[in-house]
């Protein structure tokens, strides 16, 4: 009995003519495609498929109980990681405004938490916005201002080095600046090309 899971569910599946793995990992890719879909792991018998493996395991014969396991993400499921990162980084520019005032008032705890939720936001941004590449004709416009997603953070990288620096240096002049007038109006650019994805 032919076993197949996608993101650990069980499915039922029909198996018409394939013949070897590699026919069904074929029929099984255009139905994704077919489905705004996009495979991004296999795992065959146990046994992860990678670029390296690919052909070998492809070649091999159809068992009578081959287990299939996918992980797929779906343009939906995108959209909607993008829309509640819009919403995230909407929130983190209200945190980034308020760091001067925060600062003076000697709440320095609740700025370097701000701080760790923005690392970890972008960080997620980044892995969403990788798996968003499979989607070349949905997610087209990945840009902010005119500026492609990959040029904007390798502007906005060095601002948040300085801001760790300022940080570790207890600097909350430069802190404030940084914030307020560097930090702050690149999140609002964020969460806007979010909106409209």
């Amino acid at each position: 009995m032919i076993e197949f899971y996608i993101n650990g569910q069980q499915v039922d599946v029909q198996i018409e003519d394939e013949q070897t793995i590699g026919d069904v990992l074929k029929s099984f890719q255009s139905t994704c495609e077919e489905n705004q879909a996009a495979v991004i792991g296999i795992t065959v018998d146990s046994k992860q498929v990678t670029a390296d493996n690919f052909d070998e395991k492809a070649a091999e014969p159809l068992g009578k109980d081959t287990k299939f396991e996918f992980h797929i993400v779906t343009v939906s499921e995108i959209k909607a990681s993008f829309d509640k990162l819009s919403d995230l980084f909407a929130e983190l520019a209200k945190q980034m405004e308020e760091v001067p005032v925060a600062l003076q008032s000697g709440k320095n705890l609740e700025v370097s938490e701000s701080i760790k939720n923005l690392a970890d936001s972008i960080e997620q941004f980044c892995h969403v916005a990788t798996l968003a590449s499979l989607f070349p004709e949905t997610f087209t416009n990945t840009s902010m201002n005119g500026i492609n997603f990959k040029d904007f953070f390798a502007e906005f990288s060095p601002i948040l080095k300085d801001f760790e620096d300022a940080l570790q240096n207890n600097d909350t002049v430069m802190l404030g600046d940084l914030s307020e007038y560097e930090i702050c109006p690149r999140l609002k650019d964020i969460s806007k090309a979010l909106k409209a994805m």
